[in-house]
C-alpha cells in the first residue's frame, strides 16, 4: 500500500502545533507573573511613605479629675455664730444678711449693762485690796505678830480675786460702746438682733458662714462616687463650676480639707469637705456646685489622647525621627484628662508627636508630615 504525501506530512505538522503550544503555554505563565510583579512593586512603592500629622510634645504637670457635685456653706463645722457672754444693748448694727466681710470688719456696736460693768469694776477692786491685805499679813508674819494659817489665808484670797478679775476680761466688759468685729472671713448668713435690742448672755445676734483661704474650715460639701474616694486626698485642688446659667462660666479654686470615711445613706456618695475662698464671688451661701477635684497631679509627658495606641505589647507613640522614619514608643498611661493623657517614657521633646495617620504606621517606616515640618 502507497504512502499518501498528507500522510508523510502528519508527525510535521504534529511536532510543529506542540512546539506552538508549548511557546504559548509559556509565554502565558511569563507575562502575567511579569505583570503581577509590576503591579506589587507600584503597591510598595504606594505604601512606604505615610501621610501623617504631628505636635510638639512636652513635659507638664497634669492631673485626673474626679467630678462631684455639692452646695456652698453646707457643712454645719463652717458656720460661727457670734453673741457675748454678758449681758448688752445693741446700739447700732453696720452689716446685713448677705454680705461679705474680712476678718475684723466690724460687725455691730454695744454697750454693756450698768450691772456688767459694775462687776468688772469690782473685780479690779477687789484684787487691789486682797493685795494689800497680803502684803500687810506678809508684813506681821515676818515680824512673828500673824500666824502661817492667816499668811495663807491672804494668799488664797489674793488668788481669787485675781482669777475673777482674769474672767471678767475674758468676757471684754467695758464701760461705753464696744465695737465687736469679725472674727473670720466670710458672709454674714443671718441676723438675728436688730439696733436697740437687749441680748442675753450667749444669745445669737449674728451668723457667719465662713469663705476665706485663711480659714481652714470646709465650706463647701461635695459628694463623689466610693469608687473615686481613695485616690482624693487632703490638699488636692479643687475647681468649682456654676451649674445654673448665670453661673456656667464662673470658676473658683479651693483645696480638699476633709474625706468623708462613709457612705452617706441618702445620696448614696462620699462626702468631701472643700475649703474655697469665695470672696466677692457669685457662689453665695446655698448655690449649688459641679466641682473638678485634682487627683493623681504629676509631672508626665502630655500627649493627645489619639497620639495613644495599644496593642499586645501595651501602649505606645509614633515619633518621627529627623531622617522621617517612624519611631515606635512604648509609653505608659499615669493621667486621664479629658483629650490629654499624661504618659511616662522614653519619648524625645524634639522629635514630632504622630496624632493622625498613626494606624498605618509600623516602627521603622518611611513617613511625610503633612505641611512639611511637624507642627
Amino acid at each position: 500500500m502507497r504512502n499518501s504525501p498528507l500522510s508523510a506530512r502528519r508527525p510535521r505538522i504534529a511536532s510543529y502545533a506542540i512546539s506552538l503550544a508549548c511557546a504559548a503555554l509559556m509565554s502565558a505563565a511569563v507575562l502575567p507573573a511579569g505583570a503581577a510583579s509590576a503591579s506589587t512593586g507600584d503597591d510598595a512603592a504606594d505604601q512606604s511613605v505615610v501621610s501623617v500629622q504631628t505636635v510638639r510634645v512636652q513635659r507638664a504637670v497634669i492631673a485626673q479629675p474626679v467630678r462631684a457635685y455639692g452646695i456652698v456653706a453646707a457643712s454645719a463645722s463652717n458656720l460661727t455664730t457670734v453673741n457675748l457672754p454678758y449681758l448688752a444693748r445693741i446700739v447700732q448694727m453696720r452689716v446685713q444678711a448677705g454680705q461679705s466681710v474680712t476678718r475684723g470688719t466690724p460687725l455691730f456696736v454695744v454697750q454693756a449693762d450698768p450691772a456688767a460693768v459694775l462687776a468688772a469694776t469690782q473685780a479690779k477692786s477687789a484684787v487691789t485690796l486682797a493685795q494689800g491685805e497680803l502684803a500687810r499679813t506678809q508684813s506681821l508674819y515676818d515680824k512673828g505678830l500673824a500666824t502661817q494659817s492667816q499668811l495663807a489665808t491672804a494668799r488664797k484670797a489674793a488668788d481669787d480675786a485675781q482669777q475673777a478679775l482674769a474672767a471678767q476680761n475674758q468676757t471684754g466688759v467695758a464701760s461705753g460702746n464696744k465695737v465687736i468685729a469679725a472674727p473670720i472671713d466670710g458672709v454674714v448668713l443671718q441676723v438675728s438682733a436688730a439696733q436697740g435690742d437687749q441680748v442675753q448672755p450667749g444669745a445669737a445676734i449674728l451668723q457667719l458662714a465662713g469663705g476665706s483661704g485663711r480659714d481652714a474650715r470646709a465650706n463647701v460639701t461635695l459628694g463623689v462616687e466610693p469608687s473615686d474616694v481613695s485616690a482624693i486626698h487632703a490638699g488636692d485642688t479643687v475647681t468649682l463650676h456654676g451649674l445654673s446659667t448665670s453661673l456656667a462660666k464662673a470658676a473658683v479654686d479651693g483645696h480638699v480639707v476633709l474625706v468623708g470615711a462613709s457612705v452617706d445613706q441618702q445620696s448614696q456618695l462620699v462626702n468631701i469637705g472643700a475649703n474655697v475662698p469665695l470672696g466677692q464671688s457669685a457662689f453665695i451661701p446655698g448655690t449649688r456646685v459641679g466641682a473638678d477635684i485634682a487627683t493623681r497631679s504629676g509631672t508626665h509627658w502630655v500627649v493627645p489622647r489619639a497620639a495613644v495606641l495599644k496593642d499586645d505589647k501595651g501602649a505606645y507613640v509614633f515619633q518621627i525621627t529627623p531622617q522621617n522614619k517612624a519611631h515606635r514608643v512604648a509609653v505608659v498611661t499615669q493621667v486621664e484628662n479629658g483629650d490629654r493623657y499624661g504618659v511616662d517614657g522614653p519619648i524625645d521633646g524634639a522629635q514630632g508627636l504622630v496624632v493622625s495617620g498613626n494606624y498605618e504606621l509600623k516602627d521603622g517606616m518611611t513617613v511625610r508630615a503633612a505641611g512639611g515640618a511637624p507642627r
